[in-house]
């Protein structure tokens, strides 16, 4: 393998990594300040995706595909919070598992309704429709490089808003000790309403970005759904640090083993993942059990 065809792997890599990392980051938010299982993380994925293609068929504009679908998200995250997920806190798992699936099949059968089960295509934005020459017989969608520096631009804010301000402050003590965090007045009933509804946009975001490239199709969010879970469990539930770790761990292997070792490519992240749970059984930056 040359150094050129090396490198867009690489791009190919860190472009999968990024837009898993948007995923899995809603989805270990949830799981780890709420306590709450979300099954249905990748139906919204697959929602964001199916919005992309409507509203940008409708609009024209990417761009406000982007901006409507993230919105429509965040303000569904926040209905499904007030009427369904806040009457399972502190409940066992299985509530949780059993209410989520039944999210699956109602978010499904409204796609079905509203999309029918045809495969849709999303045209990127008009700027970023071309491709860059990298050789006499191979070239990179500009479209891919967007994505990397989106996303990268996307953790970033996060990562701040995580370690930087007050809100990232009282939510990373809810993490950490919410009994504690509660009986210094910090009202978690808000902070549960509010960050099920950004991790649900987080979903959606990720389907939106990722529809000009993957196609919008049925059942997309299942596979996603697993690997989300898999990024949690790398990079320590709760740790919005982890998650971009595991994120790359996972991009990297995929890409590249798809590449080197084809007929096993498709049980190494597995193999990732039990090897550093034998490491570190609490993720790569999961809190330790006291």
């Amino acid at each position: 393998m040359d150094l050129v065809t090396l490198g867009v792997q690489l791009l190919n890599a860190i472009q999968y990594g990024m837009v898993l990392f948007l995923v899995a980051s809603g989805l270990t938010l949830v799981f780890g300040i709420l306590g709450v299982i979300n099954l249905a993380h990748g139906a919204f994925y697959m929602l964001g995706a199916y919005l992309a293609y409507w509203i940008a068929a409708y609009t024209g504009s990417f761009w406000i595909a982007v901006v409507a679908g993230v919105a429509i998200a965040f303000v569904v995250g926040l209905l499904l919070e007030n009427v369904f997920i806040r009457r399972l806190y502190g409940r066992d798992h299985l509530a949780q598992v059993l209410l989520s699936f039944g999210l699956i099949l109602v978010i499904d059968e409204i796609r079905q309704l509203l999309f029918g089960k045809d495969v849709h295509s999303v045209l990127p934005p008009e700027g970023l429709r071309g491709a860059i020459q990298l050789t006499d017989n191979l070239s990179y969608p500009v479209y891919r490089l967007a994505i990397c520096a989106f996303c990268l631009v996307a953790a970033a804010i996060i990562y701040l808003v995580i370690t930087r301000t007050k809100i990232g402050m009282i939510v990373r003590a809810g993490a950490e000790n919410r009994e504690m965090t509660r009986t210094l007045g910090i009202n978690f009933d808000t902070v549960n309403h509010y960050v099920f509804a950004v991790g649900i946009a987080l979903a959606a975001l990720g389907g939106i970005v990722v529809a000009p490239v993957s196609t919008v199709y049925p059942g997309m969010g299942d596979s996603m759904l697993i690997l989300s879970f898999v990024v949690v469990v790398l990079g320590g539930i709760g740790s919005i640090g982890g998650a971009a770790i595991g994120a790359l761990l996972i991009g990297l292997t995929d890409t590249f083993g798809k590449v080197f070792f084809p007929s096993v490519s498709s049980v190494l992240i597995y193999v990732l993942m039990a090897a550093v749970l034998l490491w570190r059984p609490n993720g790569i930056l999961g809190r330790r059990e006291l």
